[in-house]
């Protein structure tokens, strides 16, 4: 069970932690009240800033305390490691990977003034493609007393939440003899009763099942080429709670004290940019990634079974990159590629608008990218540019409310400056970071 504060004070604030990635279910939504609607009227106050190292891991938040990864003692113009390609490397610079050496980091702080209470440093050679090779992926997770992290190079480690105390880790690279994915680990292992279940790769060991409190393995499945990116999470479809797993190769259903698919679609991500969780409405299940790849997948009644109903293309369905869409009575809402964010209709992937407003604002963007936080009538939309949007959405249209700008982009992209790091929003505060420092705002309503 994650730990959540509840705090009541004048306004009818109502207030909680946001333990793991995508907060308190996982499901990108922050279910505070007390909320400003606007910034027109009250500005996001800095409560504190603390400096930090490079990273793409999003802050967790529980029990008063905030976790982040980062990586420092590195060469930040990621230039100078040797080459780790037999021939002559990829003429793309987005396949090249370098021997980058370096430390991983998981820093505690107080929440309430950014003093650091505790870290943890480990020696981490980067062996992933070197122009991102900025730091840890995956945001921590928090389980009562234990937190949960996972480096770029597959360093799971479980620690004391009290006093950052090493309990147990597992080295998923070595262990299960896998190369290291172009960008690094980046699937936020998700808590599940007593297990900690990873996307980690190798020889029928796609997902993998520890035991939470030792780290020994459960359970493990599958064959992919490769992990994937996308998070596993678990949904009831078909009066079955499944495990739904998303790697190189194809989108599966698992039961999840077993690792036995119930079912398995071909769904293939491009490069194995599998990067968005699946989302689902009922026993669908929509699914989007790069160049244009998106799906709605229908799950037997029964729950053993699964259809590709439609298959998404340049103009139908959303090709989102690195962003989870959202799914609102029977709509999916998502940012697709270079900006373009978009509603369809989840049942055929028709588009019903879209809009350049969120993320740069009139035109399109090479790698552009909003992420979507539901809160009450509103929606929080995060872009790469160190902006948040508050806006209103429905089929009919997109409504944007106002907007303000909160941290500077510091991770050169092609010729753009950006922020890939998903926030945290719990207690009446939002908690963002980029590759310098890690920031504070208090969003109350006054």
């Amino acid at each position: 069970m994650y730990t959540s504060i509840f705090i009541f004070v004048v306004g009818e604030l109502k207030a909680e932690d946001w333990p793991q990635w995508l907060g308190m279910n996982r499901d990108a939504i922050w279910r505070e009240t007390g909320i400003i609607n606007t910034f027109d009227e009250v500005k996001p106050k800095l409560i504190w800033k603390a400096k930090i190292g490079g990273g793409y891991s999003g802050p967790a938040v529980s029990g008063g305390r905030v976790f982040v990864m980062d990586r420092v003692g590195h060469d930040t113009d990621l230039k100078n490691g040797s080459l780790l390609h037999a021939g002559d490397p990829p003429k793309n610079p987005n396949f090249i990977k370098r021997m980058l050496p370096g430390f991983e980091r998981l820093l505690c702080f107080d929440e309430k003034n950014g003093q650091i209470i505790w870290e943890h440093k480990y020696d981490c050679p980067y062996r992933s493609v070197a122009i991102y090779a900025i730091g840890p992926r995956v945001t921590p997770t928090v389980d009562g007393d234990h937190v949960y992290t996972l480096g770029a190079e597959g360093n799971l480690l479980c620690l004391k939440v009290e006093t950052g105390n090493l309990l147990w880790s597992r080295n998923l690279r070595v262990e299960f003899d896998i190369t290291t994915p172009e960008w690094g680990f980046s699937a936020h292992p998700l808590v599940d009763g007593n297990k900690l279940i990873c996307m980690v790769g190798g020889k029928h060991s796609t997902v993998v099942a520890f035991d939470k409190l030792t780290g020994q393995e459960i359970w493990r499945s599958g064959n992919a080429r490769q992990p994937g990116y996308c998070a596993p999470v678990i949904y009831t479809l078909g009066g079955e709670r499944q495990l739904i797993v998303w790697d190189s190769d194809q989108l599966r259903g698992l039961n999840p004290e077993t690792g036995r698919a119930y079912w398995e679609v071909d769904v293939k991500p491009t490069f194995a940019m599998s990067i968005g969780v699946p989302q689902h409405e009922g026993n669908r299940l929509f699914v989007m990634g790069y160049s244009h790849v998106s799906a709605m997948i229908e799950v037997a009644e029964n729950g053993n079974s699964a259809e590709v109903i439609w298959r998404g293309d340049t103009t139908r369905g959303i090709g989102g990159v690195f962003n989870t869409a959202v799914i609102r009575d029977g709509h999916v809402y998502g940012c697709g590629q270079n900006g373009r964010y978009i509603c369809i209709r989840l049942e055929d992937g028709k588009r019903r608008w879209s809009t350049f407003e969120p993320s740069t604002g009139y035109r399109p963007s090479s790698w552009a990218n909003v992420f979507t936080v539901q809160n009450g009538e509103n929606y929080w939309l995060f872009n790469d540019l160190g902006d948040v949007v508050i806006a209103k959405m429905n089929p009919q249209g997109f409504q944007m409310i106002s907007k303000t700008h909160l941290i500077e982009p510091t991770h050169r992209v092609g010729n753009r400056m950006v922020v890939w790091s998903h926030p945290a929003l719990a207690n009446a505060c939002v908690f963002i970071r980029n590759d310098k420092e890690i920031r504070c705002y208090n969003v109350a309503q006054q």
